[in-house]
């Protein structure tokens, strides 16, 4: 399948891959995400109204509430709409046609569509998780749960997070190698439109933050399926939690304001009709925030028992992340100081969104001491700053839409509506979360407080309500411009400079007619047909000319494979706790706990698993062609082709997902006592036997790309058989060394020990059977139609994949059989 059905038809939304329409899906759902949230909002603000609650909820519902408030706009909303602004924007403003591997572009998508269904199912299964967004250990397991809980709703809500750090996965190694490889020629770093920057610098920040979140998502959810003991004992699980957490947590707050960032500076730049004062310091500024980012997450944990010395260092960190913003901020107010200003509806939002911001900034400084943070800490200061910060990035990304608008449609809206949706949602924001300052005695997450501040609650909800009615007229402005509004020009703005005000508004489908390039120092189309036709270009750029794919049904069929998988294992608890109780060794806090196993829950699994099976097998047959640029800035990869930067960017994520769960080893090893802790291994010579084993492994994977490419078919089929038998070898010394301890009674539940070693080793076991998966798709490949001969490429790649496998094992050994 290749060619797009038209829009009207539903199925050109299951199967475009196009970067447009996958940028206008992440749009779309996310502003569903968005109503969703705002509603679980609005339903706890009722519950506030009165000092001890109004009874309009229960005390679980109200738990409910917030906590999926939270996830739902942090996750589900936030990301996911910058993201449908990256997918649609960047390509335009880099002068690319797509990503760089489309169909990716839309499997991240269809994980974030099917993660978002996932955790609305939740709600229905008894209920969903009520442990607060950040999800705080010890409350974030079983034990500590109700039964309907531990047994589905809580974990198909924690399954709906891991699939969609799955989604965050893909789309931000999609991003990364468009970004550094499919630049126009001409478009160096530097010179790069500062939306694009910003985009950039955030998909660097979500490809190790999410990986530290994706780590500690699988602790958890194996703890609450598998009942193994990460975070349900008192040997340091809360503060192992929370570093996990707040690693990836604290990187989160910049990667959902950069975005909006980037749209503050471009609007700013447009409505102002001058170039962001001190632009080359406002680079250099967002970069020292994105690498700060991540030095700063211990101020979340002033008051747990980290000494005095390393809280102090990490306020000085947190004070010193303010003043590059203070940079930024200035900037901002300089060039709005030196242009003629055009008060504009997304110039509105954009402005709003710096007063909300700079107030929502200086609110934070008080919380990075570590002083007033031990009386602010828990309270409605926090809230209230929280979502100054997090919700001026909302503000400005309304802007965004507004601005880009036009692009995206092809009709204008009415200014008249636009400026009433900002009064509106102005004043309803600051009557919502002002009056939160005034209440800061208010304890966090529950809904019980002084009569004494009644009234400031009473405002909040009253302006939730107008804060919700803004989002009323917006829709109703947006709805009213696609229906009847009037034709957009392709250029609605003075003084706009970014790229993709250059085409056609909507943009076609190739986006461009002929080569974008900035050689000369500004933007202009080249024709290279002729070139091409005269044989005055490379094989490569004819090939480049060549039609591009645009449809696939395979994403959307592995994201509903991985939904009806992910769906399936949440309600695997109960047979795990009727197997743990059939053992007479589990601990008594997880047998009786009432939840009845049903027998639908494993057909799932096994129906999942069948989907993913079929589709992934088809995914790989399918002939999908998408062009690469021949004449492109590659600065800094020049010398490394695009799969092959691909690959290596989702490596150096996994890096952080293995150095995470190796970290809560040490971790929770040093915490015990280092020479306290059992070793579970039986004996050593397993682990010798397989550490031989994945080495010679890894020969043979060498031996098969020399063979690939000395067109050697033979060879290529025994080095790759010979790998793919090791491999099994591998995985049955394994069986066999987990058969024998559970045969003793070694279960993964005994104690925390086991469930590190079992979890650890079966995570790299996981990903061993990933690559014997992935090995024998590839021998069935040459033996049918003589694959990778001509481009032995995909045995280069599937070879990095395999060595990093093998170096992880290389660390395992010593660490669980030798130390």
């Amino acid at each position: 399948m290749s060619d797009l059905p038209p829009m009207t038809s539903i199925k050109r939304w299951l199967v475009t891959t196009n970067h447009k329409d996958v940028g206008v899906l992440y749009l779309a759902t996310a502003l569903f995400f968005l109503l969703l949230g705002g509603v679980l909002a609005m339903l706890f603000r009722i519950q506030l109204w009165d000092a001890g609650g109004t009874g309009f909820l229960t005390g679980s519902e109200y738990n409910q509430a917030v906590s999926a408030h939270g996830l739902l706009m942090v996750f589900w909303f936030l990301s996911p709409i910058a993201t449908g602004f990256a997918n649609y924007l960047v390509p335009l403003q880099i002068g690319a046609k797509d990503l760089a591997f489309p169909r990716l572009n839309a499997m991240s998508y269809w994980f974030y569509l099917f993660s978002g269904i996932l955790f609305g199912i939740s709600f229905f299964q008894g209920q969903t998780f009520s442990g607060g967004w950040t999800m705080y250990a010890p409350l974030n397991v079983p034990m500590y749960t109700t039964a309907m809980e531990a047994a589905t709703g809580g974990n198909a809500a924690i399954l709906a997070l891991i699939l969609f750090v799955f989604s965050i996965t893909i789309g931000t190694v999609n991003f990364l190698t468009t970004i550094h490889r499919s630049r126009a020629e001409g478009l160096g770093l530097w010179n790069m439109p500062l939306f694009t920057w910003s985009w950039l610098l955030t998909v660097w920040m979500m490809l190790f933050a999410f990986a530290a979140l994706l780590a500690a998502l699988l602790l958890q959810a194996s703890d609450r399926i598998f009942l193994t003991q990460y975070f349900a004992t008192d040997q340091g699980s809360s503060l192992l939690w929370a570093h996990l957490f707040w690693f990836f947590g604290h990187p989160e707050v910049y990667i959902v304001f950069f975005p909006a960032l980037g749209i503050m500076f471009e609007t700013f730049q447009t409505f102002t009709g001058r170039r962001l004062v001190g632009r080359k310091w406002v680079i250099i500024a967002m970069v020292l925030v994105a690498v700060q980012s991540f030095l700063v997450w211990m101020h979340h944990m002033f008051l747990t028992t980290i000494n005095l010395e390393i809280k102090t260092l990490f306020m000085a960190t947190t004070i010193g992340i303010s003043l590059p913003f203070d940079l930024m901020v200035f900037a901002l107010i300089y060039t709005m100081v030196k242009g003629r200003v055009r008060f504009t509806t997304p110039f509105l939002f954009s402005l709003g969104a710096l007063v909300l911001f700079i107030l929502g900034g200086i609110t934070g400084v008080f919380l990075g001491a570590v002083v007033l943070d031990f009386e602010f800490r828990g309270t409605y200061w926090v809230v209230a700053h929280f979502h100054y910060v997090m919700v001026s990035g909302v503000t400005a990304l309304i802007g965004g839409l507004y601005y880009w608008w036009p692009k995206i449609t092809g009709k204008m809206y009415s200014e008249t509506l636009g400026k009433l949706h900002f009064a509106v949602y102005f004043l309803g924001f600051n009557l919502l979360y002002f009056p939160m300052f005034l209440a800061w005695e208010t304890p966090r997450r529950v809904f019980d407080y002084g009569v004494g501040l009644q009234l400031y609650h009473r405002m909040a909800t009253a302006g939730a309500f107008v804060l919700g009615a803004s989002f009323l007229i917006m829709f109703y402005t947006l709805a009213k411009s696609w229906l009847s509004g009037p034709d957009a020009p392709d250029n609605p703005w003075a003084y706009s400079r970014t790229a993709e005000w250059a085409i056609p508004s909507p943009p076609p489908l190739e986006n461009w007619d002929g080569r974008p390039s900035y050689a000369s120092g500004r933007l202009e189309f080249v024709d290279d047909s002729a070139a091409a036709t005269d044989g005055g270009l490379t094989a490569d750029a004819s090939h480049q000319a060549e039609h591009a794919d645009h449809a696939s049904i395979w994403p959307v069929g592995i994201g509903f494979g991985m939904f009806v998988f992910f769906l399936g294992i949440s309600g695997i608890t109960p047979y795990m706790v009727s197997f743990a109780d059939g053992t007479g060794t589990a601990p008594d806090t997880l047998v009786g706990t009432g939840a009845e196993p049903s027998i639908l829950y494993p057909v799932l699994t096994v129906l999942g698993v069948a989907i993913l099976g079929y589709t992934l097998f088809e995914y790989g047959r399918e002939r999908f062609h998408a062009p690469e640029m021949a004449i492109a800035e590659r600065w800094p990869f020049d010398g490394i082709g695009t799969t092959k930067l691909g690959v290596w960017f989702f490596i150096a994520s996994d890096v952080v997902v293995f150095g995470s769960v190796i970290g809560a080893y040490v971790f929770m090893r040093l915490h015990m006592g280092w020479n306290n802790w059992t070793m579970v291994p039986f004996a050593s010579w397993p682990g010798l036997l397989n550490t031989y084993i994945l080495l010679t492994s890894s020969f043979t994977v060498v031996l098969a790309l020399v063979f690939a490419e000395r067109q050697n078919k033979k060879g290529l089929l025994t080095a790759m058989g010979a790998t793919l038998l090791l491999g099994l070898a591998f995985m049955t010394v394994k069986a066999y060394e987990y058969s024998v301890k559970i045969s003793h009674g070694e279960y993964w539940w005994y104690g925390l020990e086991y469930s590190i070693y079992y979890v650890t080793t079966g995570l790299h076991a996981l990903h061993v059977i990933l690559g014997l998966l992935i090995a024998a798709f590839m021998i069935y490949r040459i033996r049918t139609i003589d694959a990778y001969l001509d481009d032995h490429r995909p045995v280069e790649f599937f070879g990095l994949y395999w060595h990093f496998v093998d170096i992880v094992w290389v660390f395992l050994f010593p660490l669980f059989y030798l130390m």
